[in-house]
């Protein structure tokens, strides 16, 4: 069986329930504007893929605020499902689960004349979409930062010290942390992971740092992972 066969079965077992935890939740709207336009025919393959690595960063953004705001009830916060509803990681990465995604995000999923899973399309348009495909498709792999955790801990102390003090080796712990980064797995197949070491080694990248923020990223990112 396919993964992409495996989650379409999962889903119809898991659909009664789904449909109750929905209940009457209106969708959040989501600031999609930072995104380039897309055009008003539905696509099959996530153009933010490959539009660069600014574009790329600005879609997981947005959809990791979208998917936690309309989709996390049934399917997990930061996509780890409790087994309510298919466990979105999962899905193939790139164009071959982006098809499914979007006939699923758009229509939702109907049985005897029951809305399972409600249609997002016309709700959040396709911009929202393809930032949340972005957002799941990026998300690592179960026990994908096991090995690095005890390091990870060590730097986020290392963090917060320097936030206090302004001081310490930042290209170092740049470097550290992004190959750390480099190292994770997706549960897609997806080349890289939207991990918290990535969003930690970007916030400390570039002219303006920020160490209290990195450390914060880290904290809630290894404590959600345990």
């Amino acid at each position: 069986m396919t993964l992409r066969n495996a989650l379409t079965a999962s889903f119809l077992m898991a659909a009664p329930a789904i449909a109750l935890a929905h209940g009457d939740v209106a969708p959040q709207p989501m600031d999609t504007d930072a995104l380039p336009d897309v055009g008003e025919e539905w696509l099959i393959e996530n153009p933010y893929r490959d539009q660069g690595e600014d574009v790329w960063e600005t879609a997981i953004e947005i959809g990791d605020s979208g998917y936690n705001q309309n989709c996390a009830r049934c399917h997990g916060l930061g996509v780890v499902s409790g087994g309510l509803a298919p466990d979105l990681r999962y899905l193939e990465a790139e164009e071959f689960g982006d098809e499914w995604y979007m006939e699923r995000f758009r229509t939702g999923y109907t049985q005897n004349g029951i809305t399972k899973m409600p249609g997002f399309g016309d709700l959040l348009g396709q911009k929202a979409a393809w930032a949340i495909r972005t957002y799941i498709e990026t998300r690592p792999d179960d026990g994908a930062l096991d090995d690095a955790t005890p390091r990870l801990k060590e730097i986020r102390d290392e963090l917060q010290a320097m936030s206090a003090s302004g001081g310490g080796d930042i290209g170092a712990l740049q470097t550290e942390l992004a190959e750390i980064a480099e190292s994770v797995e997706t549960g897609s197949g997806a080349p890289i992971a939207d991990s918290v070491a990535w969003r930690a080694a970007n916030l400390i990248a570039g002219d303006a740092p920020d160490f209290a923020k990195a450390a914060e990223v880290l904290t809630i990112g290894l404590s959600a992972a345990q």
